[in-house]
């Protein structure tokens, strides 16, 4: 049976990875190395973590890039993307496998850069982004400006010169960001947060000089795109020089070509907008003039008019024409009347005509019951009836003695 010697010490498995993964922590040379391979079966899980291999033509390693470094990635990975990447060595002890644990990824060449580029532009042109629809509105004078830019770059200088010289009370806020490099997007997201919840902002600059595709790739990330769309103050970008296209100029309210050219296409030039508007001043005050003058020439020639300038005249012949009038009515008035009167005067005869009365004064006499029915026939009343007979001027009572028919 085999024994092994006292002396030999017998390693676990767990005390062997882990140190070993001592042995590569504390190899200078092993925790900050720059790598170039290819990428290959990748893996993005619901962790945010990415999972890759990176080979060459002769050998390969596996690598790992945990979620708050992969979210600030310039370029999404992608399987047989050439790049750099700087990490340390170190082993996964429950696996005992060694690995690169990625700090940071540099795609190698232009063509990998030029895809992504046109990987995420129709992403977010799918989207809407691009849409005129949701570009803002530029202010016509702007009272106060944002600035999101380096403070070492000449970007700031062009656009504060150009800016001010155009309008010299014009309020700038300079907002400072990184604009190259791994943490540059999130520099600039944080900027532009920043103005939006500073509020007091009319717009807001995003300049950055010019620079190779790779200097520039800060302004090609998906996060700098959407902190743009969803900014609530109108961005101008200017970024790079007049050739240069980034999709923060695509998705951005208005795209100067330099920053130059962003300044000038937010601030007026405030000499030539008074000029401007000395001249329209001018203009109206001729337009008034030549609608006054004609007007006012005809209100002199009224006020010249005889019956103006001698009110009284006027007033007299209305009242002459008012009394003539009254006269008129009053004499139509009596007139009316006269005529009612008469007509009046000849009805009242036709009823004392008619008017039971005269036939009393001629000798007649109108009998009638107790209950008021005149008596007009022998068959109404009865011997021993009392009834009131009416003459002219009184009536009497009267006893039927004896009904005697005709």
């Amino acid at each position: 049976m085999f024994s092994r010697p006292a002396h030999v010490k017998c390693w676990q498995v767990s005390e062997l990875n882990n140190y070993l993964k001592e042995l590569l922590a504390t190899n200078p040379f092993l925790s900050n190395l720059w790598v170039k391979g290819e990428v290959s079966n990748l893996r993005r899980p619901g962790s945010g973590h990415l999972y890759f291999t990176l080979k060459d033509r002769l050998g390969s390693v596996r690598a790992v890039m945990f979620r708050s470094r992969a979210v600030r990635l310039p370029v999404p990975l992608r399987d047989g993307m050439e790049v750099l990447v700087r990490a340390s060595l170190s082993i996964y002890e429950r696996d005992g496998v060694y690995q690169l644990y990625v700090e940071e990824v540099q795609p190698l060449g232009a063509g990998d850069l030029h895809r992504a580029f046109e990987l995420l532009k129709e992403q977010l042109e799918k989207e809407g982004l691009f849409s005129p629809e949701r570009k803002k509105r530029l202010p016509q004078i702007p009272r106060r400006i944002g600035l999101v830019t380096s403070l070492s770059g000449a970007a700031i200088r062009d656009v504060l010169t150009v800016s001010l010289k155009r309008y010299p009370y014009l309020e700038i806020i300079v907002a400072p960001a990184l604009v190259q490099g791994v943490e540059a997007p999130e520099s600039i997201v944080k900027a532009i947060s920043l103005l939006n919840r500073y509020g007091q902002i009319d717009v807001i600059i995003l300049a950055r000089g010019g620079g190779a595709l790779e200097e520039l790739w800060a302004f090609n990330t998906e996060a700098v795109a959407r902190a743009i769309a969803a900014s609530r103050i109108p961005i101008v970008t200017g970024v790079g020089h007049e050739t240069d296209y980034t999709i923060a100029d695509l998705v951005a309210d208005a795209r100067g070509a330099t920053p130059s050219a962003a300044a000038a296409l937010v601030v007026p030039d405030y000499f030539q907008e008074q000029a401007r508007l000395e001249g329209l001043l001018k203009r109206a005050h001729h337009r008034v003039i030549s609608v006054i003058g004609p007007k006012k020439h005809r209100l002199d020639s009224i006020l010249n008019y005889s019956v103006l300038a001698k009110p009284d005249r006027l007033l007299s012949s209305q009242k002459q024409s008012i009394e003539l009038t009254g006269n008129k009515v009053q004499q139509l008035i009596e007139q009316f009347l006269e005529a009612k009167r008469q007509e009046l005067i000849l009805q009242a005869r036709k009823l004392e005509t008619l008017s039971p009365l005269k036939v009393l004064a001629r000798g007649f006499a109108i009998c009638q019951d107790r209950e008021g029915n005149v008596v007009n026939s022998v068959g109404q009343v009865s011997p021993g009836q009392v009834l009131e007979v009416r003459v002219k001027d009184g009536s009497m009572e009267c006893q039927v003695l004896e009904v005697r028919p005709k």
